[in-house]
């Protein structure tokens, strides 16, 4: 009597660490996947896309859930931070997931927009999310055709920016504490203009986490040998010296990481920052206000759009967007010309 066919299901090669599926009838392949948790869900995509063919393959029969467990499974892994596309996931599949992909229309978005009930940066960014999975989709063969999304128009890029008085409080209220940590962060924030995790991720000697100081010749490299470049850039740039005076009294004090918190890498500093900005009536200020603050001070100090851009890490169509008037130039030769005999 033959035995009963077993179906799909995953093993580990013996001498490789990725995740196979195999299943009767056809020959066993990699997952490409090598915790578990990847590999099941890659089996899961498999088993909803098992002979499937034609109108099956249709936008009007795949759920948005398909979509984006494939988009999940199959390319976050290859993206330089995958956790922020499970962020943008966990938030989507409530309202989306049983959905049809045919059910993604103009209305449908602006009603998630109203149930998420968040601001409409975050509601962009989850929508991307959704359109990326939906175009990955397309390309994979999971559906026959790419719907479009609608997005919300994109909000104005905040201009706020501490003063000199504000940012010193702010620092004051850090040391005064107990979270010196904090106020390591917000010294290199301030004097490097680098985005949060990556500040997070530095360390001062080379690791393998993110970037690192280089004290011994003064350079700060934001990203990490093994770490993907992304469209954020992370360009090395010289450390300034009151910083660079710093870093190296921390080394002396034992220190491996640009910001510990108890002789471990800080993790996270969200609720500390929070909360010392609210106790001193800064509701607006996040750790992101740093970055602007970085960028406004160099170009009121006479820095050229071109340095700040190179030396901030950030395309010089932003700076002149977003921070250009605070510049000693901004529109100097049109008000020469306009004054002009």
């Amino acid at each position: 009597m033959p035995r009963p066919a077993k179906g799909p299901r995953l093993y580990k090669h013996k001498h490789r660490p990725q995740w196979y599926i195999a299943d009767t009838g056809i020959r066993s392949f990699s997952t490409g996947c090598t915790s578990r948790a990847d590999a099941e869900a890659a089996l899961s995509i498999y088993i909803a896309n098992k002979g499937r063919s034609g109108a099956t393959l249709e936008p009007e029969n795949v759920t948005i859930a398909e979509v984006l467990t494939a988009y999940g499974a199959g390319h976050a892994p290859s993206v330089a931070a995958p956790e922020r596309i499970g962020y943008a996931i966990d938030a989507l599949l409530p309202f989306w997931g049983r959905l049809k992909v045919s059910h993604v229309r103009g209305e449908t978005c602006r009603r998630y927009g109203k149930v998420r009930c968040r601001s409409p940066g975050t509601i962009r960014r989850e929508l991307g999310t959704l359109q990326a999975a939906i175009n990955y989709a397309h390309r994979e063969g999971y559906i026959t055709s790419a719907v479009v999304v609608t997005l919300p128009q994109a909000p104005e890029p905040k201009e706020r920016w501490l003063t000199r008085s504000e940012a010193a409080k702010l620092l004051y209220a850090a040391y005064r504490g107990t979270q010196p940590h904090l106020a390591k962060f917000m010294l290199i924030a301030l004097y490097t203009g680098t985005r949060k995790d990556a500040i997070l991720r530095m360390g001062l000697e080379p690791n393998t986490v993110g970037g690192w100081f280089d004290l011994d010749n003064g350079i700060m490299f934001r990203r990490g040998e093994g770490e993907r470049q992304t469209k954020k850039r992370r360009k090395p740039a010289p450390i300034p010296r009151q910083l660079l005076c710093h870093l190296k009294r921390w080394q002396r004090n034992g220190a491996r990481w640009a910001v510990e918190n108890k002789g471990a890498r800080c993790g996270s500093i969200e609720y500390g920052f929070r909360k010392t900005a609210d106790d001193l009536g800064l509701t607006d200020v996040t750790p992101h206000t740093l970055k602007h603050t970085a960028i406004t001070w160099a170009l009121q100090n006479g820095a050229s759009i071109w340095d700040v851009a190179g030396f901030f890490s950030t395309s010089t169509a932003t700076i002149e967007r977003v921070y250009g008037h605070h510049s000693d130039d901004y529109m100097a030769s049109a008000l020469r010309a306009v004054e002009g005999r």
